[in-house]
């Protein structure tokens, strides 16, 4: 099969730096986030100052961990001879893939002092699944 290419010659190397610029940038407005694992569970931290626990959605699918957010703050500072208005508005949305021990039925979140945690305990090694051996039938 052959596929043509409506970018060709001069133009992609123009076009190439604004390909993945969308992703990029949601990358670098998305809240910092760092995940670890101890004491038999796995911990997701994320900052989120000024954020409301109400604006914070955290969902567990297929062994994806997804927190979406909006961010509403604002800060207003009135003198005798001056003004200040300062506002921050903007959704967010990280996700995290859950390792094969996971268990997506125990999953507990706070949030204190700006910033989120999300701890996903781990699965007794008796209820991860093994290895099966199938065998073939004759027909």
């Amino acid at each position: 099969m052959v596929e043509k290419s409506l970018t060709s010659g001069f133009w992609p190397t123009l076009y190439e730096p604004f390909r993945t610029f969308g992703t990029r940038l949601a990358e670098w407005v998305a809240p910092a986030a760092e995940a670890s694992e101890k004491d038999g569970a796995y911990t997701i931290a994320m900052e989120l100052p000024g954020v409301d626990e109400k604006d914070v959605e955290i969902t567990v699918d297929d062994g994806i961990v997804t927190v979406k957010g909006e961010k509403k703050t604002s800060r207003e500072e009135k003198g005798e001879t001056w003004y200040f208005s300062e506002r921050q508005f903007g959704s967010f949305s990280r996700s995290f893939r859950l390792p094969m021990d996971a268990d997506e039925s125990a999953v507990k979140a706070d949030l204190v002092g700006g910033v989120l945690t999300v701890s996903v305990k781990k699965k007794s090694p008796e209820k991860i699944s093994k290895t099966k051996k199938v065998t073939i039938g004759k027909g």
